[in-house]
C-alpha cells in the first residue's frame, strides 16, 4: 500500500482518538455509563484516554508509527471486545456508532501494524 495512502489512515486515527479524548477527560455521561458498566469508571476511562492520547502522537511519528499503531490495535481490540461481551453493539440508541468506529479504527491501525513490520525490533527482521 503506498505511503500516501498509510499517512492519511495515520491522520483518520489520530484525529478520531483525540476527539474521543473530550468524552474521556470531561466525564461525559455516555463515557461514565460505557466505563462504569464494564467496571473500570473512573481510573479506566482516565487511563485509556491517557494511552489513546499517547496512540494518537505515536502513530503520527514516523519512528514510532509501528508502536502507535501496536497501542491502538490493542485499545481498540479491548473496546470492540468489550462491544461483543459486556456492552452489546448499540450503546444509548447510538445506532452502533462507536462500535463501527471501533471496527473501522481497529482495521486501520492493524493495515498500518501490517505495512510497518519490518520496522519492528527484533521480529520486524523476520517478515
Amino acid at each position: 500500500m503506498g505511503k500516501k495512502i498509510i499517512l492519511v489512515f495515520r491522520i483518520i486515527i489520530s484525529i478520531l482518538l483525540i476527539q474521543t479524548l473530550q468524552y474521556k477527560f470531561t466525564a461525559h455521561p455516555d463515557s461514565v455509563y460505557i466505563f462504569s458498566k464494564v467496571g473500570l469508571e473512573p481510573i479506566g476511562r482516565i487511563g485509556i484516554g491517557i494511552l489513546e492520547f499517547i496512540a494518537a502522537f505515536l502513530i503520527i511519528i514516523p519512528k514510532t508509527i509501528w508502536i502507535g499503531a501496536l497501542l491502538t490495535v490493542g485499545i481498540i481490540g479491548g473496546a470492540i471486545i468489550m462491544h461483543l461481551t459486556l456492552l452489546g453493539i448499540k450503546i444509548d440508541n447510538d445506532g452502533g456508532k462507536l462500535f463501527y468506529m471501533a471496527l473501522f479504527i481497529f482495521i486501520l491501525s492493524a493495515i498500518i501494524l501490517f505495512n510497518q513490520r519490518k520496522n519492528i525490533p527484533i521480529i520486524g527482521k523476520n517478515f
